[in-house]
This record gives C-alpha cells, sequence and structure tokens, in this order.
C-alpha cells in the first residue's frame, strides 16, 4: 500500500509540475507576443516621425504664420522621441496624431497648400501611415487584453506575479480623437434616422 501512495503523490507532484511549466510557458510567449505587437506599432510610428520635418518644411513655405499648429506638431514629435515607456510613446503618438490632422486641415484653407505635389504626397503618405497604426493598435489592443486577462486569471496569477508581469496599458482613442470622428448613430439600423 505504501507503494501505491508514493506513485500516487509522484503522479500528481508531476503532474502539478506540468501544468505550472505550460502555465510559465503561455504566459512567457503572450509576453513575448505583446512586446511583438507593440514594436510592429512601433515601426510605423518611427515612419511618421520620420515624416513629419518633411511635412513642417513644406507647410511653412505656404502658411508660415500657422505656427501655433506647427508648435504643437514639433512639440508632440519631440516628446515622442524622448519618451521612455511605452504609456508615455502612446500618450505622445496620439498627441502627434490630433497635431498632424491639424497640420493636415492647413491643407484646405490654403488652396496652392493644396496644390502642392510635396504636401499631396506627404498627405498620403501620412494617411497611408495612420490607416497601418490604427490596424495595428487593434492587433495590439487585442493581444494586451489577452494578456492583461491571462495574468488574472487562476491559477496563472501566480506564476504572473512570479514573472513580476503587471496590467498593460491599451492604446485607446483620445477624446479628442474620439470627437473628430463622424458619429456613425445617424446611419445604423433600428436608430431613428434609419427608420
Amino acid at each position: 500500500m505504501n507503494h501505491f501512495w508514493l506513485i500516487f503523490i509522484g503522479v500528481v507532484l508531476a503532474s502539478f509540475g506540468g501544468m505550472m511549466v505550460n502555465i510559465y510557458n503561455g504566459l512567457v510567449r503572450l509576453r513575448s507576443q505583446v512586446e511583438r505587437a507593440w514594436a510592429n506599432i512601433e515601426v510605423v510610428l518611427k515612419q511618421r516621425f520620420d515624416e513629419i520635418p518633411q511635412i513642417v518644411q513644406v507647410v511653412e513655405q505656404y502658411a508660415g504664420y500657422e505656427s501655433s499648429v506647427l508648435k504643437d506638431l514639433a512639440q508632440a514629435r519631440t516628446r515622442y522621441g524622448s519618451a521612455g515607456s511605452v504609456g508615455q510613446k502612446i500618450k505622445a503618438a496620439q498627441d502627434m496624431s490630433i497635431a498632424l490632422s491639424g497640420v493636415m486641415a492647413i491643407g484646405e484653407a490654403y488652396p496652392e497648400l493644396k496644390a502642392n505635389e510635396n504636401f499631396k504626397q506627404l498627405q498620403q503618405r501620412v494617411s497611408a501611415l495612420e490607416s497601418q497604426i490604427a490596424d495595428r493598435r487593434e492587433t495590439y489592443n487585442d493581444v494586451i487584453a489577452n494578456f492583461n486577462a491571462r495574468i488574472e486569471q487562476f491559477p496563472d496569477v501566480f506564476a504572473a506575479k512570479f514573472l513580476n508581469y503587471q496590467r498593460q496599458e491599451m492604446f485607446k482613442a483620445t477624446e479628442q480623437e474620439r470627437n473628430t470622428i463622424p458619429s456613425l448613430k445617424m446611419n445604423l439600423p433600428g436608430s431613428r434616422a434609419a427608420s
């Protein structure tokens, strides 16, 4: 009978050890996905960062006295360049998006600028980059949601504490960004306007 209990305890310990290894490996894999998703965003943010001096240069030629808008863009770019944490980079990237939309709106006020080929190309490039950022931000937020849920689930929470994993911040749209997006309520099925 003693032999039976030794085997039983050995099987229980081996099962527990295997479960802990699986949890540990799963959390490490998920953390790696978070880092990869952020790196994918950062590649496009860097490309946008590199476009800003050209945008400022072109816009200054036509709308030099719109300096406050250009100053906001330059400050946001500087904050992004000096940001140390992911949270700081997210905030600076959001500020850059808002400032860029202001600069691009200047093109509407200056027909000569709007007709400028360099400005048109930069506008198309920035628009494409913003679209890529939005796509990658969605992927990043999905990975972050999975990561945050997993590190709070039982029994993964113990391994997460051991690894010192903490909740990560999502890359959310700012209030100002949400306000610039046209409301779709009027076109939704079931709304008064649609009926």
